[in-house]
């Protein structure tokens, strides 16, 4: 799982410096002028507009085919019919913008066809909103059910489900396993109707505004359970345990007795070395019991929703609220990760100066494993690319004149991702040192790479949500396999994109070198293996057709469009 922790800039598990946002190519046809700017302070080209508003630029080599379509028409990243900025419903109405800019104006910056919430989940949010309102940090049910906690009593003791309920969400890791986690946490709690409670020592609120109206998803100081971020596989009171050691016992099919006394709280363990029993989880009936579980801890590096799908007793809820069933971490991911202002800002000042006005955006995440000659990927990259028809061929030799002079105006902006500068500079000089096949004029762009990931870096976090989502506006995505990092904006955007899938040979160039996926859902890259009823292994990716193994893991789990 080391190798599956989210990576920078595109695929890449760290955070990049960002780099002079001048870091761009232009090539194109006559008359077109290359600007070099040669800077070492990216925001000293923007000027700043009024709070709230959209920073206006000033650099004029954004005019490279000006977003220009064949009628002479100016192509604007902002349509001119208002924008639906509630996302069909998914966000509530009437927060204040000024705090949180991100969370209305991101519907201005995408192109993609809408995928609207089905009703349900709208409702199902809105019923949530409320629900951690009135049982959330500060209000009575909170400070009640952490008494309750702090003298070891159950909450339960058979008597049904007490109204207010808890799921405390410790992620880690990278920023990509981190949002895939939380997704996945909140879908657990929307489900089984607790309060979800996050972390706040991975300083997802440094990255992400409060997602809940009139109420903050971050778990207050002085919890009782001090040590409960260290936590691991093997914690007495893990929910794999205390099956194994019989404190908590179930009935195959039935619920619990009525009588059983329900611990204080059960640490759920769904990380990559989970065990035989922590599966359990994914289980009917152990999902009976913790029911009736006042507190539950969960910790996971991973996106476990696929895992949530093999589940009966949640199938009729989850077609409901998930009638497009590839949808899931896409409207997840908007509902709860919105930018803090800070981070919003990186996003919108680098895509209006040097995406914005382009005709189609193509974003490239490079996500290296294992020791593979940085040749071969490239060799990958442009064998994908090209081989797909994303980015034009080159002409290597002869006069480009008569072959440029059909689609001139046409232009393409490439968002490169990466630890490394490396493929964008071969890139970047490809396409200068050579004409396009077709004409087009074609910018390479790179904010930002720093060689390795830094772990806990506020600096390098914020400039990884920033890559994240500066992806996420592409018109057309090539991820890299098995990397969170491109999980994460392919469900942002709502793009199935292409993936390079890593070789069985570091020398080889995999044949064909990318595939278009079989959705934009993330792949569940441990799931279990559990027959639930007779408590034995069992293939997982063979229990429901709609759950089926992902193309670049072929262990993984992954939501596919509705197979009847």
């Amino acid at each position: 799982m080391e190798g599956a922790a989210h990576q920078w800039p595109g695929g890449e598990e760290g955070a990049p410096a960002f780099l002079p946002p001048m870091k761009k190519f232009v090539h194109g046809a006559a008359n077109v002028v290359l600007i070099a700017f040669i800077m070492t302070v990216p925001p000293m080209v923007v000027l700043y507009g009024a709070r709230g508003s959209s920073p206006a630029v000033w650099i004029s080599s954004a005019n490279v085919g000006q977003g220009s379509s064949g009628d002479g028409s100016v192509l604007q990243h902002r349509p001119a019919a208002a924008h639906d900025k509630l996302l069909g419903g998914l966000l509530a109405d009437g927060l204040d913008e000024g705090s949180c800019h991100s969370r209305y104006q991101s519907a201005m910056y995408r192109r993609n066809a809408v995928k609207e919430p089905s009703p349900h989940l709208v409702s199902k949010l809105r019923r949530h909103e409320a629900l951690q309102r009135r049982c959330g940090p500060g209000t009575v049910a909170y400070s009640n059910a952490v008494e309750t906690l702090r003298s070891g009593k159950s909450g339960g003791g058979g008597i049904g489900p007490p109204e207010c309920r808890y799921l405390v969400s410790i992620s880690y890791r990278g920023l990509g396993n981190r949002m895939l986690a939380t997704a996945s946490a909140f879908l657990y709690a929307l489900l089984t109707e607790r309060v979800l409670l996050v972390d706040p020592s991975n300083e997802m609120d440094e990255l992400f505004c409060e997602p809940f109206p009139g109420m903050t998803w971050l778990l207050p100081p002085g919890f009782p359970l001090t040590n409960y971020t260290s936590f691991s596989v093997d914690t007495a009171e893990s929910y794999g345990n205390m099956v194994k050691n019989n404190v908590i016992t179930t009935g195959a099919g039935d619920a619990p007795s009525p009588h059983s006394q329900s611990p204080a709280f059960a640490y759920i363990h769904l990380d990559h070395d989970y065990t035989f029993h922590d599966k359990f989880f994914f289980c009917d009936e152990d999902q009976r019991v913790l029911r009736n579980i006042l507190w539950l801890v969960m910790r996971t590096d991973s996106y476990i929703v696929p895992g949530l799908f093999l589940l009966t007793g949640f199938h009729e809820e989850l077609d409901l609220l998930f009638p497009e069933r590839v949808t899931v971490f896409h409207h997840l991911a908007r509902y709860l990760f919105h930018p803090t202002n800070h981070v919003w800002g990186l996003v919108t000042r680098y895509y209006d100066a040097y995406l914005a006005t382009a005709q189609q955006r193509v974003g490239i995440q490079v996500r290296v494993f294992g020791s593979r000659e940085p040749s071969k990927v490239l060799e990958q990259i442009t064998a994908c690319t090209r081989g797909e028809n994303l980015l034009p061929d080159v002409i290597t030799a002869g006069d480009p004149v008569a072959a440029t002079a059909r689609h001139r105006r046409k232009s393409k902006a490439v968002l490169v991702t990466s630890l490394t500068s490396w493929y964008y500079e071969q890139l970047k000089s490809m396409y200068w040192e050579h004409a396009t096949a077709t004409g087009e004029a074609l910018s390479v762009h790179q904010p930002s790479h720093e060689e390795y990931q830094h772990f806990g870096s506020r600096s390098h976090d914020a400039k990884a949500c920033a890559e994240i989502y500066l992806l996420s506006l592409s018109d057309v995505l090539v991820t890299s396999g098995w990397s969170t990092f491109g999980y994460v904006a392919q469900g942002l955007a709502g793009l199935t994109p292409w993936v390079m899938h890593k070789p069985a040979n570091d020398s080889d160039v995999p044949n064909p070198p990318c595939r278009r996926d079989m959705s934009m859902e993330p792949c569940f890259l441990t799931p279990p293996y559990n027959n639930c009823r007779n408590k034995r292994s069992a293939h997982s990716g063979k229990v429901v057709p709609h759950v089926q193994n992902c193309h670049d893991v072929p262990w993984g789990l992954k939501l596919v469009h509705r197979v009847e």
